[in-house]
């Protein structure tokens, strides 16, 4: 049976997250960005990346305990490299930070044809596919990585989590082709930390073979879960693990402090990487049949959902699907249970509580 969801008004709920962040000691910059991505992500059924998650991460992790520091400015950083950018953000909110990197790395992509930005010393940008696919919207291909905040998973064959759940997002521009972007998004664990968080407010057991328990023993209780499995066992492992070594490389250090009590002399911070292609940059011209390269590229999803496949979904359109549907409804869709939790914030925010008597229900 489907579920049923209350339809919050989308200036509702911005102005509600907004006077969260902004108590919270944010800039009003900073809670626009973070309101802008928990619209984002709730409008594309994003459920475990709204803004409740959000919030929670920064209560854990952020502005009350020193990991992010409201207010604080980006320092770019000197680069010999033209279509590259170094940034310090001194644990500036990591939403600001990444939604300002996406918009930097277009730029230097319509110069350059490509455009890269790392970002040293950075809270979470929570959901990663949000910004490829504004990117991808625009018409550009985009990929970006980012560690997670905790070491929550453990390693193909190990028995302590030493990874975090380490997202990959990229973003292509097939709206002429298909309708919608191409976003292929995920966390590198079977489920993300968020998802336990979710199921556990809905009263609901995880999928088996995602977490384990304080023994080390698999677990469908979200309660009990304490950490959690990577994907395909190595395969999953390997992606998490090019996270690490790319924050290395940008100046983040060990995963299993990130987050944690402070350490001295180490670094406890994410790293963000960010990478932007102008499609005209990697364009060889000779498509069969002198298709465009639009053209070229429905082709080849025509001939990959070809063949029989017609039930196969594309990444990004279960996104595109609940988008549409966060449109005929005129607001967005949240559970009984998140508005409860909503409901919460705005206590703190000492701001108007969603009446939940007054909402259509879709």
């Amino acid at each position: 049976m489907a579920e049923s969801f209350h339809v919050v008004p989308v200036a509702v709920h911005e102005s509600l997250v907004e006077a969260v962040y902004r108590k919270r000691g944010y800039t009003a910059d900073e809670a626009r960005a973070a309101a802008r991505l928990a619209t984002a992500a709730t409008t594309h059924g994003i459920r475990t990346h709204n803004a409740i998650k959000a919030l929670h991460l920064d209560e854990l992790f952020g502005s009350r305990v020193g990991g992010c520091v409201p207010g604080a400015e980006v320092d770019k950083l000197p680069s010999r490299f033209d279509a590259t950018e170094v940034w310090n953000a001194n644990k500036k909110l990591g939403q600001a930070v990444a939604w300002d990197a996406i918009e930097t790395c277009m730029a230097l992509a319509d110069r350059h044809g490509t455009g890269t930005v790392s970002v040293d010393n950075a809270f979470h940008y929570l959901w990663g596919g949000g910004y490829v696919m504004e990117a991808a919207r625009r018409g550009y291909i985009a990929y970006t990585n980012c560690t997670a905040s905790l070491a929550e998973v453990v390693p193909f064959r190990g028995v302590h989590p030493t990874l975090g759940t380490n997202p990959h997002s990229w973003g292509f521009p097939t709206s002429t082709a298909v309708g919608y972007p191409i976003v292929i998004d995920w966390a590198t664990s079977v489920i993300a930390m968020g998802r336990v968080q979710q199921l556990k407010r809905e009263g609901k057991m995880l999928p088996s073979g995602a977490a384990v328990d304080r023994m080390g023993n698999p677990t469908t209780d979200p309660d009990a879960a304490v950490a959690l499995l990577p994907f395909g066992d190595h395969k999953g492992y390997g992606l998490s693990l090019i996270n690490e070594l790319v924050a290395g490389f940008i100046g983040g250090s060990l995963p299993t402090i990130r987050s944690r009590a402070p350490v001295a002399g180490e670094k406890q911070s994410c790293a963000f990487f960010f990478q932007v292609i102008h499609p005209e940059a990697v364009s060889g011209g000779a498509f069969a049949f002198g298709r465009s390269q639009d053209d070229n590229v429905k082709a080849v999803i025509g001939d990959i959902l070809g063949h029989g496949n017609t039930a196969c979904l594309l990444p990004g359109q279960v996104e595109a699907e609940a988008a549409e549907r966060t449109c005929r409804a005129g607001g967005l869709l949240f559970s009984t249970a998140e508005v409860a939790a909503l409901n919460e914030l705005a206590r703190e925010a000492a701001v108007a509580e969603i009446d939940v008597t007054t909402l259509p229900t879709a």
